[in-house]
């Protein structure tokens, strides 16, 4: 068992890691999202995708250790979390310890990811909502402006009929 708890810690130490490099990587996203350089946005958003792929593989390895600790305490239709396991150890003060600096250290990671992302989210709803109002201002004033020209038939109209603009801002 204490060779699956050191394998845990190690891969939680990884996780951890990964999970410290997202934090200023979500802060310059918000940057980002307010210069509106979709350009950078991008070339983060791959970088973050890169990270969320080895914390993937990661999180599968832990869920596999962890599938192991629980056949190892035959606790197999149970299923054990890192609080639980933690308590577990209480005649292992040093892993006790170890896990669960590493478990607040990842509950903070994630806290402050998830409060980034949703100030994230909402900078982009808004974004996306002001370029709708935009589309339809413009689509407004075109509709607006027509095709005021006489011609020789003067009672023929050359404007846009209403409601036949590029976009149809009922969808």
């Amino acid at each position: 068992m204490a060779s699956l708890i050191e394998e845990l810690v190690h891969v939680l130490e990884k996780e951890a890691d990964f999970y410290q490099q997202l934090i200023p990587m979500s802060y310059e996203k918000t940057k980002i999202i307010v210069r509106n350089d979709v350009m950078a946005l991008q070339e983060i958003t791959e970088k973050e995708q890169l990270i969320i792929e080895q914390v993937n593989a990661l999180e599968r390895k832990r869920v596999e250790i962890m599938d192991n600790i629980k056949i190892v305490l035959n606790r197999k239709s149970a299923s054990i979390n890192l609080r639980t396991l933690i308590g577990l150890l209480d005649n292992q003060p040093q892993e006790q310890n170890e896990l669960s600096v590493l478990h607040d250290k990842l509950n903070n990671s994630i806290h402050q990811l998830i409060e980034i992302n949703n100030r994230n989210k909402s900078l982009i709803e808004e974004s996306l909502e002001m370029i709708e109002f935009n589309m339809n201002v413009i689509q407004g004033s075109n509709l607006a402006l027509g095709d005021n020209t006489y011609t020789k038939k003067a009672g023929q109209y050359n404007g846009t009929p209403p409601g036949s603009g590029m976009f149809d801002a009922k969808q």
